[in-house]
């Protein structure tokens, strides 16, 4: 019940702003954040997660949780990586209990990947995709962003030899 009325939530804010998108569809921050290309990096998702400062949290996790290989094999993903500030906001009590379960850890980050190739910039509707953990995400437009579940998704995505890495601002959790 709880993830229906945030979906119904996370949709009506998404069609309020795509409203709000239009009339700027052509100018502003989102048009030449939309125009940018992906940047192309020659090693798999996890390779380039491990080049990226700003994700030391994120590989400390996916190494404790067992998934490195998983995340470097798997083909045509999308990873929604939240950086070091982005964890920095979860509770470190919070943040404790999902890293001394790994079963917890697992299924929350696997809630970041989607099994298919996104690009969440270039949707002018709000989408529902599901992940690998099992539940689905919600991705729209917001205050010049992509977001998915309200994290804001970074302007500049970086495609892999197995998938595509969007920075978000916020660590996203599933519903236990």
């Amino acid at each position: 019940m709880k993830l229906r009325k945030l979906a119904a939530g996370l949709l009506t804010a998404a069609a309020l702003s795509v409203t709000s998108l239009s009339a700027n569809a052509t100018t502003g921050p989102f048009y030449s954040c939309i125009k940018k290309n992906l940047t192309d990096f020659p090693g798999t998702i996890v390779d380039a997660a491990v080049a990226t400062p700003e994700l030391s949290t994120l590989v400390e996790l996916v190494t404790a949780a067992g998934l490195a290989n998983a995340l470097a094999t798997a083909q045509d993903i999308t990873v929604y990586a939240p950086t070091n500030a982005a964890f920095a906001k979860v509770d470190p009590t919070v943040l404790s209990a999902i890293g001394g379960n790994p079963a917890v850890l697992s299924a929350v980050l696997t809630y970041h990947v989607t099994p298919s190739l996104e690009d969440p910039r270039r949707w002018s509707q709000p989408k529902v995709r599901p992940t690998l953990q099992g539940q689905q995400v919600f991705i729209f437009h917001s205050g010049h962003y992509a977001r998915v579940n309200g994290a804001k998704v970074n302007c500049q995505g970086v495609k892999t030899t197995n998938g595509i890495v969007w920075l978000i601002d916020s660590v996203l959790l599933p519903q236990f």
